[in-house]
């Protein structure tokens, strides 16, 4: 283009400066040539403003063009293996527990379009529904594989998410606690959640058990639980959640349907759960640097409004000093818990915590150490002690340490 405007101008040139060329012509005839030559300049103008604007056009679409994905670029895996030597010490019972246990968890999360996601994911250990440890031994026998997660979810509108399946826990445990639920626990049936960065909020329905439908809807138990949060930026360097809960799960009269009819410190009447447990929850949660280190406090209360229930209420409240990202990476973290026998659902709280349940009290200590990116050492100290209606009528200390290594990817 820049060429063919040279052409016409120096053919505009000519016309002035060798008029000599141009003897035998007339005046209105040199006009004239002139007067096209300046038109076809106009045209050429136009159309070159007009070239400038498609490729600014096309260069918009090239960069904002997504690129062509494959089935592969849509899946994303994840998983951890944790070794875990443990003792523990229990007056009752039994006095000395030493075990080596494998925790090994395999997943994939498959974006299926624009609006769905969808997951899978196995674990090993058995079929507690909050523990997937399982306990070395038997001379190298193969150990047991469960699934884990199923689940689909539907982000319908912005900021709205329906899920439906057996999914990771949606309500948010303060500290990552385990006063109402234990972190291993896979909650099975769906729930509606907002979250907006600011403001959360979750409607769950989940299945804890049903038979062969011999009995229509009579042989269905099931759960009800609502959250409502609030995540605060204070600062640069603070943040602040707090959040209440309400989880409705009726059980009185049911025999238990977990580990072999344990109730795990909740009280029972002749081989059935005696009260139904409707609880009421409060926690908060603080995030800071204190002199550069990264810090969490935490406070958590619960109680079960059940009007028949005297071994009602549980809080748990703590510390962590420190993140562990990489190697030479330290955290420290403290706890202390008191959760009465029937303060909670009991088959559904820590597992680790004075061995699982509730009518516990004591601390909990933990130091973790980063060996290498993605892989963390850590010990728990368990000082505990296990109330009189777990205990069947006497108290009794149990103390624990826990060592971990642990790899995620």
């Amino acid at each position: 283009m820049t060429m063919k405007r040279t052409a016409i101008f120096l053919a505009v040139s000519g016309f002035t400066l060798y008029p000599a060329l141009f003897a035998n012509a007339d005046e209105a005839t040199l006009q004239e040539l002139r007067n096209q030559v300046a038109a076809l300049t106009e045209r050429l103008n136009e159309m070159e403003a007009k070239t400038r604007v498609m490729e600014e056009k096309t260069n918009q679409v090239v960069a904002t063009a997504k690129p062509a994905t494959s089935w592969a670029d849509r899946i994303q895996w994840h998983g951890d293996v944790r070794y875990r030597v443990e003792q523990t010490d229990k007056d009752s019972a039994y006095d000395d527990v030493n075990r080596n246990r494998i925790r090994a968890r395999i997943g994939l999360t498959a974006q299926v379009s624009d609006d769905i996601k969808a997951g899978v994911a196995l674990a090993s250990g058995s079929d507690s529904p909050t523990s997937a440890n399982q306990t070395l031994g038997g001379g190298g026998s193969s150990k047991q594989i469960n699934l884990d997660m199923a689940w689909i979810d539907w982000n319908f509108a912005e900021n709205l998410n329906l899920v439906a399946g057996k999914t990771k826990n949606p309500f948010y445990s303060a500290g990552a606690n385990g006063l109402v639920w234990d972190g291993d626990y896979r909650p099975e049936g769906g729930h509606l959640s907002y979250d907006n960065g600011s403001v959360w909020a979750i409607a769950a329905y989940h299945f804890l058990n049903s038979y062969d439908g011999s009995k229509g809807t009579d042989d269905i138990e099931e759960m009800f639980g609502g959250q409502l949060g609030y995540n605060a930026k204070i600062s640069d360097k603070t943040s602040l959640k707090v959040g209440t809960s309400y989880f409705y799960i009726p059980v009185a009269g049911s025999v238990s349907f977990v580990e072999d009819g344990e109730f795990f410190g909740n009280t029972e009447i002749d081989g059935t759960h005696a009260l139904d447990y409707e609880v009421a929850e409060v926690f908060a949660e603080l995030s800071t640097k204190l002199a550069g280190i990264p810090t969490m406090l935490f406070a958590d209360y619960v109680k079960n409004t059940d009007s028949d229930a005297d071994e009602d209420t549980g809080y748990a409240t703590g510390f962590k000093l420190g993140k562990v990202k990489g190697r030479g990476d330290w955290a420290f973290s403290y706890t202390y818990q008191d959760l009465e026998a029937d303060a909670v659902f009991a088959a559904f709280a820590d597992s680790d915590f004075a061995g699982g349940g509730t009518d516990v009290k004591g601390h909990k200590y933990g130091a973790y150490l980063g060996l290498s990116k993605n892989t963390t050492a850590s010990i728990s100290y368990y000082d505990t002690e296990i109330g009189k209606v777990r205990g069947e009528g006497e108290k009794s200390d149990y103390d624990a340490i826990k060592l971990n290594v642990e790899a995620k990817f």
